[in-house]
Order: structure tokens, then sequence, then C-alpha cells
């Protein structure tokens, strides 16, 4: 059963930095486009960023362009998130997602990933 485990969230000051980490188990990790989304209390879930597995490229949302990366090493079924210069509108619960195998096409609908995470909390304070 393929199991995505998030870490690295916490509360950290505005302008501060944090980075999150997925660790996947049970999936073929180096032909899995990955992504990271988050959810704000009383919002829906919303794209962050997503690489894919071939050409590791990437792509981000507006909001968190030239502040987030995104990153893999597929040596360790690992996908990262690297926050920085981080804004109290930045709070969420954050979630790594992966689409199906094989999967040609990156995404930013939440519809279009099979499995996820449980979630991280950031919280950034003002």
């Amino acid at each position: 059963q393929v199991q995505l485990v998030e870490s690295g969230g916490g509360l950290v000051q505005a302008g501060g930095s944090l980075r999150l980490s997925c660790a996947a188990s049970e999936l073929t990790f180096d032909r899995y486009n990955l992504a990271w989304f988050r959810q704000a209390p009383g919002k829906e879930r919303e794209f962050v960023a997503a690489i894919t597995w071939i050409g590791r490229y990437t792509s981000y949302a507006d909001s968190v362009k030239g502040r987030f990366t995104i990153s893999r090493d597929n040596a360790k079924n690992t996908v990262y998130l690297q926050m920085n210069s981080l804004k109290p509108d930045d709070t969420a619960v954050y979630y790594c997602a992966a689409q199906g195998y094989g999967s040609t096409r990156s995404s930013a609908t939440v519809s279009d990933y099979n499995y996820w995470g449980q979630g991280t909390q950031v919280t950034v304070s003002s």
C-alpha cells in the first residue's frame, strides 16, 4: 500500500523559512509526478508546486513563485518543499501527493492525484 508521510511543519515567524519533506513507500518513486498542495481553514485545497519524473520540470502557484522550491531525491524516495520568506497567508496544512504511475502530464488539479499524505501543519505568525 502506497504511503506518503510529510514532516517538517511547525511555527515560524513571518520572513522565516521551513523545509518540508515527504517520504514515500511502496511506490516506484522515480516514475511518479509529485506535488505539494495546501489547505487553510475554511478554504479549498490548493496547488502549491509540482515536479515531474521526466526531466524534473517544476511548476508553481503564482502566490509562492520565487519563494518556494520543490525538489526530489529519488534515491531517498523523498520530495521536498523549501519555503522561504514565509507570510501569514502561507499558514495551512501542507499535503504531498503523487499522480498515477508513469503520468506524462503534470497537474495542478487535486483530482489528478491518486495518493496523498496525512498533511503537516505550517503556521506563520506576523
